[in-house]
């Protein structure tokens, strides 16, 4: 009997719940297509079912007020308040109630009394902002906010205040409001960096992030955390700041004794080829760990860091590392790289072979496995023996589908197949890599898809891509001059056609790594001068300005062309560099 009266009211209960949730998604539907009649008459019934629910209450009193019966809602709220007095959040309805019909003293005095009303009732503090955030009364909300906060410890709306003050523009007081709501908390930082991050950006000259940095330096003084450390790292990583970077990192260091996140700067200072900032970290690794694989992950960047600047004496640094440490499993990584530099650098692709056939015998796994078949691979293809090289790359591919070797071995794929001309496998592969997990080798399949899908010969008529993958080819092997000599033919036997401004700016590539930066000058104004508006135009205007500013010394020319970027490319990647380095030629301080 028990069991079947309860089930009766369930039931009661049901049909009730789903009668006002349907009644309310019909009556907001009236409201939002301005039928405010139609949805007065419904919230009026919702109202008197549930006679203090705001959601309700609101909605009825707008449509009274967009219907500019104000007086109706003025009576209803009045005889609410009258009838139950501790719901003081009302003050704030009946208050914008009378700011609609521009009695603004009238508006004033009920906004105070509700603001003062939260000495008594600190619980309704939150549900008081919130009304004023909803009517736009950003400072009375704020208002609401610290009071609220003020009197209950318990509740922390420093979050919310610190994004209204946000919605003001306020930034400085914004920036201030999410560190104070941090210094609450340590546990808040993500939150803090994700909201943070809509408003500075990778510009170290931009106001917003100036503000923020002095808004963390300011709270560092008072206050000396771990926290503002981080924050201060995490606005150099972004801004590209590198150096400034490792001395946060550094003095979180000395507190925690976490060597991970000096190795993870370096590592980011490396990819963004800041190699100063780079040696700078893993030389600090070396310094103070004595952990074995920590040190050698550290060697190991140092010899990439050789390689990448050509730095003197390479060769003997690697041999000293192998004296030290052994040729074993312990130096895996550094064989690999070893043999990269050995083909790539002092072209002996068969002692490469030979190192990289030992440092498979040392594999602990099949990931390192993996990475020495694909530098195999790499060596194979500098040597032209392409079917050889595409058994590795297809092997890795194959065992690692939907792992981001396996995305990197199908580039290989697409790649070595676009040396070889055979440039409808190549679009097959770069079609799949172009939703790629990695975002470089997803922008890297895209710009080689791009290529062959402008270029690519039609009616068996030579549209210069054959000669210009032969070419790329070539360069791949360093072997600059030959892939010089062929662009120029490419140059000259396609012009005006799509061929003509890739060719260009490959040779002004090659011009600039042999230091003949006139030459690859002289490309990239050609390029400009084919069509103003196509893709390469933004970045032949950058390395102008760049080849003028570091390596020609003049600075005006650096300058004038920064500026072609600024104000006639503002959709450019590299605006915001272009912005920030033309602002230093200049003499800007901020």
């Amino acid at each position: 009997m028990k069991n079947r009266i309860f089930l009766i009211i369930t039931l009661i209960y049901s049909v009730f719940s789903f009668s006002q949730s349907s009644s309310y998604a019909l009556a907001e539907n009236y409201f939002r297509n301005n039928e405010y009649e139609k949805a007065a008459q419904l919230f009026k019934g919702l109202v008197q079912k549930s006679p203090y629910n705001t959601t309700y209450l609101k909605r009825l009193v707008a449509c009274y007020q967009e219907t500019n019966q104000f007086i109706v809602a003025e009576k209803l709220l009045i005889e609410k308040l009258e009838k139950r007095g501790n719901l003081v959040f009302l003050n704030v309805i009946l208050g914008y109630n009378y700011e609609r019909q521009k009695e603004l003293n009238l508006a004033e005095k009920h906004y105070k009394k509700a603001i003062n009303s939260i000495n008594k009732k600190s619980n309704y503090g939150s549900t008081i902002a919130n009304l004023f955030k909803d009517y736009n009364k950003l400072d009375f909300a704020i208002e609401a906010y610290e009071k609220a906060s003020e009197l209950n410890k318990s509740n922390n709306f420093g979050f919310q205040i610190a994004q209204i003050y946000g919605e003001k523009g306020d930034f400085s007081s914004m920036f201030e409001a999410y560190i104070n709501y941090l210094d609450t908390n340590d546990n808040y930082l993500n939150t803090v960096k994700r909201y943070t991050a809509r408003y500075v950006t990778d510009d170290n000259e931009d106001e917003n992030n100036i503000l923020f940095k002095k808004a963390l330096l300011r709270k560092s003084a008072s206050n000396p955390k771990d926290v503002w450390n981080d924050l201060l790292s995490w606005l150099f990583i972004k801004q590209k700041d590198y150096g400034k970077a490792f001395i946060q990192k550094k003095a979180l260091y000395q507190r925690n004794n976490n060597i991970f996140i000096i190795h993870e700067l370096g590592e980011i200072a490396f990819e963004n080829k800041d190699f100063d900032a780079a040696k700078k970290c893993f030389d600090f690794i070396l310094e103070k760990t004595e952990d074995a694989e920590s040190k050698s992950q550290a060697i190991l960047m140092n010899l990439q860091i050789a390689v990448e600047t050509k730095a003197p004496e390479i060769e003997q640094q690697f041999q000293q590392v192998f004296n030290e440490l052994g040729i074993n499993k312990n130096t895996f990584s550094i064989q690999v790289l070893y043999s990269d530099y050995l083909t790539f650098n002092k072209n002996n692709p068969e002692e490469a072979k030979k190192v990289l056939e030992k440092a498979l015998t040392f594999s602990k796994n099949r990931y390192q496995r993996a990475h020495a078949k694909l530098k195999l691979a790499d060596v194979l293809v500098y040597q032209n023996t392409f079917n050889k090289a595409l058994i590795y790359f297809s092997q890795v591919q194959t065992r690692f589908k939907n792992h981001q070797l396996g995305q990197k071995a199908r580039f290989k794929v697409a790649q070595t197949s676009f040396f070889k001309s055979d440039f409808k496998w190549a679009k097959a592969q770069l079609k799949v890599l172009k939703g790629s997990t990695s975002q470089l080798i997803a922008n890297d399949a895209a710009d080689l898809f791009l290529t062959i899908s402008d270029n690519e010969p039609k009616d068996s008529i030579s549209s210069g891509l054959k000669e210009y993958a032969n070419a790329e080819l070539l360069a791949y092997q360093n072997k600059d001059t030959k892939a010089i000599t062929i662009l120029t033919d490419v140059i000259t036997r396609f012009k005006g056609q799509p061929i003509e401004d890739e060719a260009l700016y490959k040779q002004a590539e090659l011009f600039v790594k042999n230091k003949k930066y006139e030459k690859a000058i002289s490309n990239y104004n050609k390029i400009i001068a084919i069509d103003a508006k196509g893709i390469l135009v933004d970045d032949a205007y950058y390395y102008i300005a760049e080849l003028y500013a570091n390596q020609l010394n003049d600075t005006l020319k650096a300058q004038e062309n920064y500026q072609k970027i600024i104000f006639d490319y503002p959709s450019s990647i590299y605006l915001v560099d272009a912005r920030k380095k033309y602002r230093k030629l200049r003499g800007d301080t901020l």
